[in-house]
């Protein structure tokens, strides 16, 4: 019976260390821009000329 508490008390730290990290991570700013990361692979990228050797 000890072990069903213990594995519940393992499981609600796991999930409260998810919540958290998920909170820093919204209030940080990593979700702010979901439009731009969908539509980078459509435009193409600047290509540069490769600089002849001396």
């Amino acid at each position: 019976m000890t072990i069903i508490f213990l594995l519940i008390g393992i499981s609600l730290t796991v999930a409260i260390a998810f919540l958290s990290a998920f909170l820093w991570a919204v209030r940080s700013g990593q979700y702010d821009d979901t439009y731009t990361p969908s539509v980078r692979v459509l435009f193409e990228e600047e290509t540069t000329e490769p600089t002849p050797p001396r």
